[in-house]
């Protein structure tokens, strides 16, 4: 193993910042044998940073291979390749490889923010970390590293305001009072605050200290530190929108309304029996009436709540309430009640509301530095599918469900490549271009892609061979501000892009650029990885600003945001079945978590190397199972015959 950079395991090396991370990486668990071996480091440097060895002095992990001498006798820059990148490429503080022409373009291309960190002061409202990155100043003191060598969680964080004047602020008795590092002076400043603000979706813990989403509210999970969001839930028992009969005990608890004034204390501290239980029932209740300690009551059936006037019933109409989880794709409301359904080609499991699909087990594609690896989502077996020369990186990539092969951009040769994954045979379809994200067009033949430094999004046949000359169309130009993220709706002849310049906002075309509208332009931040969940009509995103996982309803309707705090620095993601999946840059993994409740997070792959393009091929244009609904409506244009055309066909539905 490299000893500036690598831990030593059965399984082989693995890189020195997985050591003690909490995730075991090497078969016997040693990785994570946190004694006194993880600590002693720890004890000097911090968790953050090296030591220099024979030394006392600590350097941040991404100043390992950056070309600078920064331990004394060199030792940081031992055993590092003496030429990383190619000619006309510049190297990245995580040393990843990019374009030369890719610096200072507005775009964080590296992964680290290192090509943009060094071009101009921070933006009024933001802070420059040590290492160089700008950073907004709430995100200072939240308990989460944001800087890379984390400057902005400084031992100071947290301090009571008793311990420094509040700068002259608001008094400080009654609040929260937090100590910051201003990191472009380096002067300590404190800042009050009564409270934490929480977006419109999410709700305030008790403490202060976070914000869950309305979903999480008396789920039986704590999601707040202090638990609060599962406090009080017993005064839900008997507010009208309950589904079910329950009564609420004193020491909160939910108890059945048919164990109340049973003549059997039910409720721990007996607030179920006694008082006004001897009161017979003389309400016009619509369905039943219940004996209480505080008298009669009204209660509902399932599936129904209690009007507002304490006595009527309402039907609850489940299939509206999407965050809950109710069915994974369609879903049938009826009078008390409701059913889920499946689209052709799915199949509706035995808890009648999860659609799995059938046929072959679904894998997901995923770009690791030169490698495209395929991994089971029902089995967990890993394969690597294709792997380029080491020197250069697979970066977005996009699966032809047709002739399946898989279409990348190489960022060493400015080129879109592919490879046929039955034959093996490989080629290159276009030359000299810079694209952030590639999506393919498996009926209508094309493949798009946007070039954010340009402000444009392209296209070209699938079937196009290289000849020196480019063949390709200008689709959009003009005023689209840094396009990024791109995914496509074939059957529907419709695309959908993520815009992160001064105003990032999400956009919705036809394939040939006509009719372009914005779909959603408030409370986004960085917009960079899109993925469509086409059974239930709704475009999911992974915003690296915010922290959060949003989705809405393909028509721009029906906004759910939740904020999550292991979403750092999402490249691309994919909806299947029930899950979202998405890679993550700054910890070299692939996560999933549940595509409605952003619940049950789980690490898929995390290799030796960075992730980037992700997709999930769920079913064949050739395979006759495939959703016959959906080929029903189907409005390419360019699906059959080419539309018509000689050369270029782009759809307009």
């Amino acid at each position: 193993c490299a000893a500036s950079r690598q831990a030593s395991c059965a399984a082989g090396c693995i890189p020195v910042p997985w050591l003690c991370d909490g995730e075991q990486q090497c078969p016997d668990g040693t990785d994570e044998q946190c004694g006194d071996e993880c600590y002693a480091v720890s004890s000097v440097c911090g968790t953050k940073k090296v030591q220099c060895p024979g030394t006392h002095h600590c350097i941040p992990h991404w100043e390992l291979c950056d070309r600078h001498q920064d331990c004394e006798d060199g030792w940081d820059e031992e055993g590092c390749p003496q030429q990383p990148c190619l000619p006309g490429q510049w190297q990245c503080r995580n040393r990843v490889c990019i374009m030369a022409e890719w610096k200072c373009n507005g775009i964080d291309d590296c992964g680290d923010s290192s090509d943009e960190d060094v071009c101009a002061p921070c933006t009024p409202g933001m802070v420059r970390c040590d290492e160089g990155k700008c950073i907004l100043e709430s995100l200072m003191c939240d308990d989460k590293d944001d800087c890379l060598d984390g400057t902005d969680e400084p031992s100071t964080c947290g301090e009571l305001c008793e311990a420094a004047p509040c700068n002259g602020l608001l008094a400080c008795s009654c609040q929260v009072c937090s100590a910051r590092v201003d990191i472009r002076s380096g002067d300590l400043y404190w800042l009050a605050f009564l409270h934490v603000s929480c977006s419109r979706t999410h709700v305030l813990c008790r403490d202060g200290t976070g914000c869950v989403a309305q979903e999480y509210l008396c789920d039986g999970e704590k999601d707040c530190a202090d638990g609060s969001d599962e406090d009080g839930c017993a005064q839900l028992c008997n507010t009208p929108g309950r589904s079910h009969s329950s009564y609420p005990c004193g020491l909160g608890a939910c108890l059945n309304a048919s164990l109340v004034c049973n003549s059997q204390q039910d409720c721990a501290d007996g607030s179920d029996e006694g008082g006004n239980c001897s009161v017979p029932c003389q309400r016009s209740c619509a369905h039943l009436c219940y004996p209480s300690p505080q008298g009669p009551r009204c209660w509902c059936g399932p599936g129904y709540r209690l009007a507002e006037d304490g006595l009527s019933c309402m039907d609850i109409d489940e299939c509206m309430e999407w965050g809950k989880g109710t069915c994974s794709q369609t879903c049938l409301n009826a009078p008390g009640s409701y059913s889920c359904g499946c689209f052709p080609g799915y199949l509706l499991e035995p808890d009648g509301h999860i659609c799995k699909l059938t046929g072959p087990e679904p894998k997901l594609l995923v770009a690791v530095q030169s490698e495209v690896v395929s991994y089971g989502l029902r089995s967990g077996h890993e394969e690597v599918l294709l792997a380029t020369d080491k020197d250069r990186i697979i970066f977005s990539l996009d699966y032809d469900l047709v002739e399946k092969k898989v279409f990348w951009m190489d960022l060493a040769t400015e080129s879109i490549r592919w490879q046929d994954l039955n034959s093996g045979k490989k080629g290159t379809l276009v030359k000299g271009v810079r694209s952030d994200c590639i999506a393919v067009d498996w009926l209508g033949r094309n493949l798009y892609w946007t070039d954010g430094a340009a402000g444009q999004v392209l296209a070209t046949r699938l079937g196009a061979v290289w000849q020196g000359i480019p063949e390709y169309t200008v689709v959009m130009d003009g005023d689209l501000d840094q396009p990024h993220s791109l995914v496509l709706q074939p059957l529907a002849g419709l695309m959908y892009w993520s815009e992160v310049g001064s105003h990032s906002r999400l956009m919705k075309a036809s394939m040939d650029g006509s009719r372009r509208h914005v779909l959603l332009a408030q409370g986004l931040g960085w917009p960079t990885a899109l993925a469509l969940d086409l059974p239930t009509q709704r475009i999911f995103w992974l915003d690296e600003k915010l922290g959060s996982v949003g989705s809405a309803h393909l028509d721009g309707s029906n906004v759910k945001v939740l904020k999550l705090s292991w979403v750092q620095s999402p490249f691309a993601a994919a909806v299947c079945e029930g899950q979202l999946y998405w890679s993550e840059r700054k910890t070299w993994s692939v996560q999933q978590v549940d595509k409605a409740s952003g619940k049950n997070r789980t690490v898929l792959l995390k290799k030796q190397g960075q992730p980037h393009g992700l997709q999930v091929p769920t079913w064949r244009a050739s395979n006759p199972t495939m959703p016959a609904l959906l080929v029903s409506h189907c409005t390419n244009g360019c699906a059959k015959s080419n539309g018509g055309c000689a050369q270029l066909c782009l759809p307009n539905p």
